[in-house]
Formats: structure tokens, sequence, C-alpha cells
């Protein structure tokens, strides 16, 4: 009887030998296997997008980033300076500089800033110019006079990243200036939140009503989902650096419209609404005048995810890490767009969907696969697999995600990403490959945030406990 137990001991702990070892084997697979994964977007993010963007759009004649360039990868086109371009270019050169410790990047960003503060900055009624010519002087028109909320958002971002790496207390003192200027004239003291579109001189551009024809509407006077999203972005950086007492107000603002006004139960942002909040919507209108409509109201998926993962942000920042309501709004919004507007079959996410009038089923209204929402499909389907790792579906659709970014989005010759998916647009191969709007701020983010987050080194998913 002993010679049989002894026996049986010495056979479970050989099993229990063997079943180490396949664990260990398991787990040494699956490290080989993210750290492959890893390598593979950081060679994306270093030869693909930074080593083509830097020093190339550098604009060593007349300062700033040049931001048009052909599919070809070559200087071709206007090259006016925009402020929301010339932010994101600073932004990313600022946070590739932090990411790798990289002086040459420093230099890059530091060349943005002086930029930023001697060409864009308004120094008679203050606040930054939306538009100048390649020289950074009047460029003439109806856009010489406009400033937006959502372009100086972007400045308040990128010079609170530059900040971030540099410690120029200069351009922090530029980022808090510029958030005054902001809440002086853009913020709504009556209904909250900002309005987007404002005259030089900092008074609101007042809007056509909806009593008129929609047709004649036009988004002057109203509020948006759009700018209310990157005023989010911005004084949550911002906050990081500068836990200012009324930045704080206005961050749980606005981080409150977002999650309580402008998402809906379904899990999608409303793109606009009147002065004190109203959707604006014309699913109850005439095809005729809802087709003329699309653009104002339809289901964008790129910034649902987007929205996600900035509110995540925002909650962390403000140091509400239990945020249950938040971190619930979150994922309704990544799974109503996988449920929603995902493609199954080869991955990537769809421009535009609308719910019709007595339809619960949405319908795709385009299905073409733009780059920046791939990019912030990519950062939050990762974000959510951190979150909740118990759902597969996630990292399941990350991996699909990233096969469908490598496939059909990145030109791997020329380097950086054809500004729509080439499966459903394959036309966009000869596109230009950048412009004021086609930059490397969402396809750089998502990299940068994917690497780290895979390396257990992003601030939102590094403690999970």
């Amino acid at each position: 009887m002993k010679i049989k137990i002894r026996n049986r001991l010495i056979l479970l702990l050989n099993i229990g030998i063997l079943l180490t070892f396949a664990g260990v084997s398991c787990s040494s697979d699956k490290q080989k296997d993210q750290q492959k994964l890893i390598d593979e977007l950081e060679y994306s993010l270093k030869s693909e997008l930074l080593d083509v963007w830097y020093p190339s759009c550098l604009d060593t004649v007349y300062g700033g980033y040049l931001s048009d360039f052909s599919s070809d990868w070559h200087p071709d086109g206007p090259q006016q300076k925009m402020i929301v371009a010339q932010a994101r270019l600073l932004w990313t050169a600022s946070e590739a500089a932090l990411m790798y410790n990289n002086k040459d990047y420093q230099k890059y960003a530091a060349h943005g800033v002086q930029f930023l503060r001697e060409k864009m900055w308004d120094n008679h009624y203050g606040g930054f110019y939306m538009y100048r010519n390649r020289e950074g002087e009047d460029i003439g028109g109806a856009n010489a006079e406009t400033k937006s909320a959502y372009g100086n958002a972007f400045a308040i971002y990128a010079l609170s990243s530059y900040y971030k790496l540099s410690a120029d207390t200069a351009a922090l003192e530029l980022a808090k200036k510029t958030f005054y200027w902001l809440d002086r004239y853009s913020h709504d003291p009556e209904f909250k939140g900002y309005f987007n579109l404002i005259n030089r001189d900092g008074s609101w551009l007042v809007g056509n009503s909806l009593d008129e024809s929609p047709m004649d509407i036009t988004p002057v006077g109203w509020k948006d989902q759009n700018s209310s999203i990157h005023l989010l972005e911005a004084f949550t950086n911002l906050y990081q650096v500068w836990p200012d007492s009324l930045l704080r107000e206005r961050l749980i603002e606005m981080k409150t419209i977002i999650r309580d006004t402008l998402i809906g139960n379904k899990g999608y942002l409303t793109l606009f609404a009147t002065r004190d909040w109203k959707p604006v919507s014309f699913r109850d209108s005439s095809e005729d005048i809802r087709n003329k409509s699309y653009h104002l109201d339809h289901v964008s998926f790129g910034h649902d995810v987007e929205t996600a993962y900035l509110l995540l942000e925002a909650s962390h920042t403000l140091g509400l890490d239990h945020d249950k309501k938040t971190l619930e709004v979150a994922k309704r919004m990544v799974d109503h767009s996988l449920n929603t507007g995902w493609d199954n079959q080869r991955g990537g996410f769809y421009y535009e969907g609308y719910y019709f009038k007595d339809s619960d089923t949405l319908t795709i209204i385009d299905d073409s696969k733009n780059w920046w929402v791939q990019s912030e499909g990519l950062n939050a389907l990762l974000l959510m697999s951190e979150l909740f790792p118990d759902e597969e579906k996630y990292y399941t659709e990350f991996l699909k995600q990233w096969n469908y970014i490598k496939t059909y989005l990145i030109d791997h010759k020329n380097g950086e990403w054809y500004d729509e998916g080439l499966d459903n647009s394959p036309e966009r191969q000869s596109a230009p490959k950048a412009s004021v709007w086609k930059l490397n701020y969402h396809n750089g983010r998502a990299l940068m945030n994917c690497i780290k987050m895979l390396r257990s080194e992003h601030e939102l998913t590094a403690d999970k406990s």
C-alpha cells in the first residue's frame, strides 16, 4: 500500500512538473508574440511615420511646418499654415521626443512653438488665428477673420505637451493665456460649454434658428461634439501640468456635457446641438432635406471610439479612476461601434452610419474606412481589451484591426498612411498623402499609446488592479 501511494505521489509530481513546464512554455510563447507585435508597432511608428514626417515637414524658409505632401512624399501644395495642423505636428514631435528621449525631436518641436508664438497668435485681440499663409501673414478672404475653439484647443494641447518635454515656462504661459482667452470669449456662462466659431475679436458668430428652413441652417451659432471633445482633450493635457481650479471646473463641465448630454443611450454622439444643448436631427425631415444634412446628423464611429478614450483619460487626470459611469459609457460607445460599424470580414470601422425614422437598425451610409477612424479604433480596442481582459473580443478585433491597417492603409514603400483603406477605396493610392487635415496626430498617438499599453507603461492601464 505504501509503495502504491508513493508511486501515485511521484506520478502526480511528474504531472505537476510537466504542467508547469507547459505553462512556462505557453507563457513564453505569448511573451514572444507580444514582443513581436510591439516590434511591429514600433517599427511602423518610427520608420513609416515619424521618420517620414520629420525633418521633412520643417519649413526652414518661413518657419512652422509644411503640411501638403504628394502620394510619393514630396512637398506639393499651397502649404497654408492652419493652427490645427501646426499644433498637431508640434504635439506629435513633442510626444515622440518624450517617448524616446530624442533631442532631435525636441528641436523639431521647438521649431513649431516659435511659429505659433510669433505668427499664429493674434497680438491685438488675442487667441490663435485659424489660418495664415505660408509666410505666416494674413491669408485674405473670409477665413482671415475667424477663429475657433477647436483650433485654439489644439494649441493648448500641443503647448502642454511641449511644456512636459522642455519645462519651457513661456510655452506654459501661452497655453494658459489661450485657455483664459477661450474662457472669456468662447465659453457660454448660461448654458455651459463653448461656441466653436467666433469672430476675430472674440464675439460670438450668431447662427440661424431651427425655426428656419433646415436647408438654410449652418453650424454657426450651434454647439458641436467635435470642438467639445477636443476641448476636453486639451483641458486634460493642460491640467496634467497646471492643476488650476477654474481649469478643473471646465474640465469636469466638458466631461459631463459630453458624457451625459451628447451621448445617447445607444452609445453614439450627437454631432450638433443648439445653444441650450437640444440635439439637432433631421431624422424626421423629408428625404431631400435629410440627404443634404447628413454632414450635420449621422453616426460617426471614429469620433465615438475616440471619445471613449478621451473620457477615460479625463477621468484619470481628474483622479476619478473609479468613475464607473464614465467607464460604462466609454465601453458602450466602443461596443456600439463594433456592433454596427465594424467590418467583420476584413476589419476596419466604416465612416458613417444612420438610424432612419422608425428603425432601430443602423444603416451604413458611407462605407469608406478613413485613416483617422482606424487609428482611433486601434487605440480604443486595445484599451478596452486591457480594461476588460475577460472579454476576448476586444483583443481579437484589435489584432484584426492592426492587420487591416498593415494591409490596406500603410504605404510600406513611401511611408505614412493612405487617407482611406484601399479595400473599399483603391483609387486613394495615388491621392495626396498629407494636407492640413491629414497629418500624423491620430495614427501617431494610436501607435504610441498601443506600444505603451502592451508594455504596461500607459497611465490608463499600467495599474489594472
